[in-house]
């Protein structure tokens, strides 16, 4: 939600074509990227302790379980919260009834993600699967590859 001079902002016409602007740049980026195959091989038969090390995901929640017969899946959830509202006028200008309220703050709620599934038998990384959920399209380069050290912003 917007507070302070950008909730000012947000129905100006500066504001719209900045938002235009950015939505178009995130539909070109997006629908360059994608999951290369080989960024996905190079898990394949790894040591789970280069996945313990490997700076990307470290820097991501993760959520482990196991099966039956033993396989572990970790899943290292990269996702971000979004909430879009949506409605008119203003609740400032004095008492407000339900009615005008509700209106005012109809929000919806989304949490897109791409989830890097692992799965490890005997201390081995035996596949590497990115899922995208809520909208979101997961891709990968050399920053998901095994092995990867460098610095780098995602």
């Amino acid at each position: 939600m917007l507070t302070g001079p950008m909730a000012l902002m947000w129905g100006t016409q500066p504001m719209r074509k900045y938002c235009a602007l950015f939505g178009a740049t995130v539909l070109l980026v997006g629908g360059c990227a994608s999951v290369h195959q080989e960024d996905l091989a190079s898990w394949i038969d790894r040591p789970v302790s280069d996945l313990d090390t490997q700076p990307m995901f470290l820097t991501m929640q993760v959520a482990r379980t196991r099966t039956e017969d033993g396989t572990e899946i970790r899943n290292y959830v990269n996702g971000k919260e979004v909430i879009s509202c949506s409605g008119g006028g203003s609740i400032f200008a004095g008492p407000v009834n339900m009615a005008t309220y509700n209106q005012y703050s109809s929000c919806a709620r989304n949490f897109p993600t791409c989830n890097n599934i692992f799965q490890i038998k005997s201390g081995r990384v035996i596949s590497y699967t990115p899922v995208g959920t809520g909208g979101a399209r997961c891709f990968t380069d050399e920053r998901a590859r095994a092995g990867f050290a460098g610095a780098t912003n995602y």
